[in-house]
Formats: structure tokens, sequence, C-alpha cells
């Protein structure tokens, strides 16, 4: 069985994600890296070509060059990853759908709510797969937090708390590869509630299994002169009444890339952070304590997400890699967890824009339904 070819738009010189994004597909051999449109600049977008190592050919100078080649092609991509800044994924999606490409997009989905429904609009219209990289739902232990809620180890939720402290931004964004993200017109509606709320709303829903359905938020802008949110603060009520925090935060200094997420059952407690990935805190009504262990005897959701025994740490770029496989595995319609979609893309950014709406407005509680 061959790997599947991937085009590859965004990820150009200098880029975080990028190589974030070959390392993972290409991680487990069932995809490989082959063409791209890298760069707006056509000589950038051949210098992250040679990085990469693919054949100069198929480092092309724009996205509608890149879905061109490759559909003339015999041996051409298989599906497109979307890695470039938040006001390219619709134009781009878009385009690669209308080529006959299956898709799988960074998140969040788009800059704004009203582009997300019509990139949504234009999944269902393809009948193609779509695929978002909400990169925390990879973890192992995620999937094994996820499969003990399902199955009711912990009872009925009542309360969620999930927080994202980051540190980074809390000085000016230049020379950090962030002057995109403080900026409207390249990010969209939200600024780090778009960047890393949006993982942090995803894996609340992911874990619990319940939805959103109304929300309270405080967005504000700290560093002076910015023009987006860098710190979060929303409340959050679920549709079986449960309630949440999420906490959101680019200015707090010292911290690095501290998700971490709670959530309180009837009979018992579930704690996953994302620096200490390999551990899954159990608590029990009866005031016990168990600490799981990656790679040891758990579940089929998190046995089928670890590569290594037991003691032998994986993290992001494994989860990453993860989301990649499940998403192959659905190309070549094999049975397996699906990578989110569509519908968990548009979610978060009906989050996003509902929460900057209602903060900007001072709308207090506000009903949440999508």
């Amino acid at each position: 069985m061959r790997r599947l070819r991937m085009a590859m738009i965004g990820g150009g010189p200098g880029s975080f994600i990028g190589p974030v994004h070959r390392i993972a597909a290409e991680l487990d051999r069932e995809i490989e890296l082959v063409a791209g449109a890298f760069s707006s600049d056509a000589e950038r977008s051949r210098a992250a070509g040679l990085s990469y190592r693919i054949d100069p050919a198929r480092a092309y100078r724009d996205v509608a060059a890149l879905l061109e080649g490759e559909r003339a092609r015999g041996d051409g991509a298989d599906f497109v990853a979307i890695v470039s800044p938040n006001h390219h994924h619709l134009p781009a999606a878009k385009a690669a759908l209308a080529a006959g490409f299956p898709v799988l997009s960074d998140k969040p989905l788009t800059a704004t709510l009203a582009e997300a429904h019509e990139l949504a609009n234009a999944v269902t219209a393809s009948g193609l797969a779509f695929g978002v990289t909400y990169t925390y739902s990879g973890y192992p232990l995620v999937r094994e937090a996820r499969e003990r809620v399902a199955r009711g180890d912990i009872g009925a939720i009542r309360k969620v708390v999930v927080e994202y402290p980051q540190g980074w931004l809390a000085g000016a964004a230049e020379g950090k590869q962030a002057e995109w993200r403080v900026d409207p017109a390249r990010a969209g509606e939200g600024g780090c509630i778009g960047d890393i709320g949006t993982h942090a709303f995803h894996l609340a829903e992911y874990i619990s299994g319940l939805r959103v359905n109304r929300l309270f938020a405080d967005l504000g802008t700290v560093v002076p002169g910015r023009l987006l949110d860098d710190d979060v603060a929303v409340l959050l009520r679920f549709e079986n009444g449960a309630r949440g925090v999420l906490l959101a935060s680019q200015i707090e200094l010292g911290e690095l890339n501290g998700l971490r997420i709670r959530l309180y059952g009837e009979r018992g407690g579930l704690v996953w952070r994302q620096e200490e990935p390999n551990s899954l805190v159990v608590h029990r009504a009866d005031g016990g304590t168990e600490i799981l262990r990656a790679g040891t005897a758990l579940g089929a959701a998190a046995s089928g997400a670890t590569r290594t025994p037991g003691g032998h740490p994986e993290g992001y770029l494994e989860a990453f890699a993860n989301i990649y496989r499940d998403f192959a595995r659905q190309l070549r319609g094999e049975p397996g967890t699906a990578a989110p979609g569509i519908d968990e893309g548009l979610r978060g950014m009906a989050f996003v824009s509902a929460a900057v709406a209602a903060s900007r407005d001072g709308r207090g509680w506000t009903d949440f339904n999508i």
C-alpha cells in the first residue's frame, strides 16, 4: 500500500508550524510531502521546497499553480494541508476542494464566522473529506479521558475547567513569528481566543462529550497598542447543566504552553496537563487518587494512539501525527478514529465570534447555538 501524497499550502521559510506538519504527517510513513505553495513569494516557496527536499518543480509559485500542476500529474497529491495564517484558510480550502482535493487545515477554521459558514457549505457541496488539526485530541491520555467519561466512570459531568496560559506575547510581537497573530487583517476576529482559546474549547467538548450552549465572556487586550485580545476568561454552561470555566492568556510571563483540563463528575474527576502529557490523574469519590501512565494497560482509544511502551514519553509531535494518521485512514476508507472535522471547526469559530461579540457589547450570559 503506497503512502498518500500531501501538498502543503504555507509553511515557508521561518515557519514554526510548517515543519511540525511535515514531521507529523510523515512519522508513521503513511504520508509523504511531495509538493507545496509554501509562500506567497515565489522565491521563498522555492527555498522552502529545497528545505523540505522535494522536487524543485513541485515547489509552486502560488496556490493556483499548485492545484493545476498536481491535478495534471499521474503521481499528483492526494490531499492538501493548509498551514498558512487564518485569512488564507478560506480561499485556499475552497480552491483545493473545487480542484478535487480533500483538505486538512490548521485551526481556527477561518478568520471569521461568516467565512466558516461559507467553507462548511463548500465542504458539503464537494463531498470530500475535510479535517482540522485540533492537535491535543491526538494525545493518548486525552483519548483515554474521553473514553472514561463516555462509559460513565466519573458519572454525569458537573464541572469543567480548562486553562491555556502562555507568556510569549506579554511584550512586542515583532521578531517572534507572531506579527500576523495580532493583526486583525490576518488573524481575524480573535487574537488569543482564536489562537489558543479554540484549542481549549475543543478539548472541553471533546473530552466531556457535551456541547456548550451558553457563555459569559470577558476578553482583554493588555499589551498597549494591541488590536486583538491577549487575555481571555469565559464562563461556560453545558447542555446537561454543567458549569465550566475557560481561561486562555498569552501575557502570563513565565508560562510556556500550560494547557490543562479538569473534569469533575458525580463519582470522580480527571486531570490532564499538556506539559506532562503521559499522565492522567483520576480522582475517586472515596478520596483516593490514581495516576495512569501512557503505554500501560489503557483502553482501546489510548492504546491505538500510542507507539512506544510505558516509560518512553510521547508528546506533541506524536499527538499531531495521530491526527494525520486518522485523516489518512479516513481517505483510505479504513476504520478508526476520525480526525476532527468541519463541524468541530465551525463550532470553534462560532465560539470565537460569540465570545468576542459578547465581551465587546457587555452582553453577559449569551446563548450559544450552532
